[in-house]
C-alpha cells in the first residue's frame, strides 16, 4: 500500500498547534434540514472563521512551522479566493511578509480584501495556472520565498483535518461525512483524521459536476472534467494534487458529482433555514444530500459549511431564483381587453386570491395584437406552488387567458 502524505498524528499535532489561533467553530444540529431530508444533519460552520473559510486552519499550520530563515524570506501563494485571504491574514498576524499571485481577471473585491488583510498582491496571467508558473519562477526560485500551496502540502492538509477532529469530539455518533473536494486538501486531512477516530465512518467526497477532477483521475478519463461556469468556485479545480489523490483513493467510500441546480438550492436553504451565508462550495455537501436524500435517510450526517465568501449580487440572484423555483415568485402573461378598469379587475382578483403583485407591465403595442386588446405581464409573489396555482385558477375562472412565463419546479433543471 502506498504511504500517504499525512497520518492521524499529523492532524492531532496540527490541532494542538493551531489551537487559539483559529476559531473552534460551532457544530450544531439542523432540525429543519433533518426533517426535510430524512437524515439527522449536523452542520460545522467554518464560514464563521475570521476570513469566512476553513482555509485558515491549513494556512496557520503551515506558517507556524516556518524556520526563522523562512519567515524572513516571506511566503508566496497562488489563489483567487479563500486561500489568499487566509494566508494574507495569518502571515500578517505572525509578522511574515506574504505575496499573493492572482490572475488578472480576479474580481476587484477579492484583490482589495487580500490587500486589506496585509497581503501584497501581484496580478499576473489569465488563469491560476499562469499565476502559479509566475509564482514558482519569480518568487520561489527567484527570491527564495516559501510556497504555501492551497491544498498539495502535508501541513496544509493536516491543518484542514482539524475540522473533523472537532466534529467527532463534539458529535461522536456521526456515521457519515460529506466533504467537498476541490484540490483535495480538506477531504484528505479530514478523511485521515476521521477514519483514525472512527474506522467505520462513511466518508463521501462531493465535487461539482463540471469539475469532478478526483472522479476523473480515478476513472482515468480527464474528459469528464468539462469545466464551465459554476457558483462553486472554491471547488472548481481542474487537476488533483499529487499528495491528495492517493488519500482520496484510500479513504473515499464514494465520490458524488452535484449539478448547479442542487448547489443553488443548498445555498438558498442555508440562507433561509439556517440564516447563514454560504458560498457555493460551502453548500456542496448539503447539495449532494438534497440530490439523493434516500441514500442518507436515517443516517447521522456531518456537513461542513466550508466558507461564506460569495459575491452579494450572486447571492441575491441565487435567492431570487430559488423563490422562482419554489413558485413563490411567478411571472404571468394575462390577455385583457384594452379598456378602462380591466387592470384594476385583474389586480383585484390577484389580491382576493392572496397574491402580492411585485411588478406589472401593460403591453399594448406588440405587432399582430388587436387594437382593443392588451397583455398584462405580472410578477406575483405567492406562498408556495399550491398558492400560485390557485391564483392562476382564480384568474382563469374570472375569464382571463393566463400563461405562466416562469416559476415552478424544474425551471432551472
Amino acid at each position: 500500500m502506498t504511504e500517504l502524505a499525512i497520518t492521524a498524528d499529523d492532524v492531532r499535532d496540527a490541532a494542538r498547534l493551531i489551537e487559539g489561533q483559529v476559531l473552534r467553530t460551532p457544530c450544531t444540529p439542523s432540525k429543519v434540514l433533518s426533517k426535510l431530508t430524512g437524515a439527522e444533519i449536523w452542520l460545522k460552520f467554518e464560514n464563521f472563521q475570521f476570513t469566512a473559510s476553513f482555509k485558515e486552519r491549513g494556512a496557520v499550520n503551515k506558517l507556524a512551522r516556518l524556520s526563522e530563515a523562512e519567515r524572513r524570506a516571506g511566503v508566496a501563494a497562488m489563489s483567487a479566493g479563500n486561500h489568499a485571504q487566509a494566508v494574507a491574514y495569518h502571515a500578517t498576524r505572525l509578522g511574515i511578509r506574504s505575496v499573493i499571485v492572482m490572475p488578472k481577471n480576479t474580481p476587484f473585491t477579492k484583490v482589495r480584501n487580500t490587500r486589506d488583510l496585509g497581503g501584497e498582491v501581484i496580478l499576473h496571467g489569465e488563469t491560476l495556472a499562469d499565476s502559479f508558473d509566475f509564482l514558482l519562477r519569480e518568487l520561489i526560485e527567484g527570491k527564495g520565498m516559501t510556497l504555501v500551496h492551497p491544498y498539495d502540502d502535508k501541513h496544509v492538509m493536516a491543518g484542514q483535518g482539524t475540522v473533523a477532529v472537532e466534529m467527532l469530539e463534539e458529535v461522536p455518533e456521526l456515521d457519515t461525512l460529506l466533504i467537498p473536494i476541490g484540490g483535495g486538501g480538506l477531504f484528505s486531512g479530514n478523511a485521515v483524521a476521521a477514519h483514525a477516530m472512527r474506522p467505520d465512518l462513511r466518508i463521501v467526497g462531493v465535487e461539482s459536476a463540471g469539475y469532478c477532477s478526483a472522479y476523473a483521475a480515478i476513472q482515468g478519463d480527464h474528459s469528464l472534467v468539462r469545466g464551465g461556469p459554476t457558483i462553486a468556485e472554491g471547488i472548481a479545480v481542474k487537476g488533483m494534487g499529487k499528495l491528495t489523490l492517493p488519500v482520496i483513493r484510500a479513504h473515499a467510500h464514494e465520490l458524488v458529482r452535484v449539478e448547479e441546480s442542487a448547489i443553488e438550492r443548498a445555498v438558498g436553504l442555508l440562507a433561509n433555514v439556517e440564516k447563514v451565508v454560504a458560498e457555493g462550495a460551502g453548500a456542496a455537501g448539503l447539495a449532494a444530500l438534497l440530490a439523493d436524500p434516500a441514500k442518507y435517510a436515517g443516517r447521522k450526517v456531518g456537513l461542513i459549511v466550508t466558507g461564506g465568501n460569495i459575491d452579494p449580487r450572486l447571492l441575491a440572484s441565487v435567492l431570487l431564483r430559488q423563490l422562482v423555483h419554489e413558485s413563490r415568485l411567478v411571472s404571468l402573461s394575462i390577455e385583457i381587453e384594452d379598456s378602462p378598469g380591466f387592470l384594476a379587475r385583474v389586480a383585484g382578483s390577484v389580491g382576493q386570491s392572496g397574491g402580492n403583485i411585485v411588478q406589472v407591465h401593460h403591453e399594448r403595442l406588440s405587432a399582430g395584437r388587436h387594437a382593443k386588446s392588451a397583455t398584462l405581464e405580472m410578477l406575483i409573489e405567492a406562498q408556495d406552488e399550491a398558492h400560485s396555482n390557485q391564483i392562476i385558477a382564480d384568474l382563469q375562472g374570472a375569464g382571463y387567458v393566463v400563461r405562466r412565463v416562469y416559476g415552478g419546479y424544474g425551471e432551472f433543471e
